[in-house]
């Protein structure tokens, strides 16, 4: 478990764009719910923004699969009839299988729930109320490959086009809305301290030309990220869909289950500190020592450097207060933060 998080505290989840990444992204979801881990909200861009919305309309995620690899995306797309509005394809016909299978508009979910698009003007926006179909379309229409999508409502700023085009996860537009929420929102009469943990599921990019990916440049705290290659599927074959899902459950099980002992054995209550590998120990402060670094909350000394920052240093590693741990047999960091 994320230090500082029970299983009964509602964590929010990011599902990045990802092309056709649906299986990966459902055997994430997998893994948070055989975790027992309660979620308070989705934010999803593009396969992502498919994905998340099913779950937060009550689909399981093996129910999501399902209904994400029944048909091929070819079986679904038809030639634009009107190309220079961005693509040579369009997304009627996904919007209309989206109309079969979600509820009319954001407010009808069962979870809070947002899709990142980029307007007609360029810019990054979130999605989270008002009709949901056309917005879930939108996330996932690929600029020169779909038309863009008009949204109900929205006019003013659209017809809008894939989100991922300028933020491929929308983290920190989703933490920016989460805390204009809690502003508003007073437990035990003061405001809530921070928004909630964010799990961040990052499909690898498919190309150059998509846009940011970089959860440390964000600046956020208490998240996870989990990190999948990406799908290798094409509109006419989503390729061994069943497998990819199951290694991405595997690769979220792995790394929360890797948290969850962390956590028991790199902090202690009521004042206690504990180490491991070595690691050096100070009386009256939450401390953890993994692989011979020492790191100390609002103290910390690796290898001999002192510095001052509100965060746990896990292998000797400390971006802008952030734990990044490197797991075993992946290239990629998990990032972290602990709440001690």
């Amino acid at each position: 478990m994320l230090a500082g998080t029970s299983s009964a505290d509602p964590c929010d989840l990011v599902l990045s764009s990802g092309f056709l990444a649906f299986a990966s992204h459902a055997g994430f979801l997998l893994a948070v719910e055989e975790a027992g881990l309660s979620v308070g909200g989705v934010m999803g861009t593009s396969a992502g923004a498919l994905t998340g919305a099913l779950y937060c309309a009550g689909y399981t995620p093996r129910q999501v699969a399902k209904h994400l690899s029944e048909n091929t995306p070819a079986t679904l797309l038809r030639p634009s009839l009107t190309p220079w509005r961005g693509g040579a394809l369009s997304l009627e016909g996904v919007v209309a299988r989206l109309r079969d299978l979600l509820p009319p508009r954001f407010e009808d979910l069962s979870r809070e729930f947002a899709v990142g698009v980029v307007t007609a003007d360029g810019r990054h926006l979130l999605i989270d109320s008002g009709p949901l179909p056309e917005a879930v379309a939108a996330s996932a229409a690929i600029p020169f490959v779909f038309q863009a999508v008009d949204v109900p409502g929205r006019s003013r700023h659209g017809p809008f086009k894939d989100g991922g085009v300028v933020d491929r996860v929308g983290l920190k537009a989703w933490r920016d809305r989460r805390r204009v929420q809690m502003k508003h929102h007073v437990f035990n009469g003061s405001a809530s301290p921070r928004p909630p943990t964010c799990l961040v599921h990052v499909i690898e990019r498919s190309s150059p030309f998509s846009g940011s990916d970089d959860m440390t440049a964000t600046g956020e705290s208490h998240i996870l990220v989990v990190k999948s290659p990406r799908s290798g599927a094409n509109f006419f074959d989503l390729g061994a869909f069943d497998d990819t899902m199951s290694l991405a459950a595997e690769r979220a099980t792995s790394q929360l289950h890797r948290l969850r002992t962390r956590r028991g054995s790199s902090s202690g209550g009521n004042g206690s500190s504990s180490s491991s590998s070595g690691g050096a120990q100070a009386p009256g402060v939450a401390s953890a020592s993994v692989n011979g670094a020492a790191a100390l909350a609002n103290g910390l000394a690796v290898n001999g450097a002192g510095a001052h920052v509100s965060g746990l240093a896990v292998n000797g590693a400390v971006y802008n207060g952030l734990a990044v741990a490197a797991i075993e047999g992946s290239e990629e960091p998990i990032i972290h933060a602990t709440l001690l």
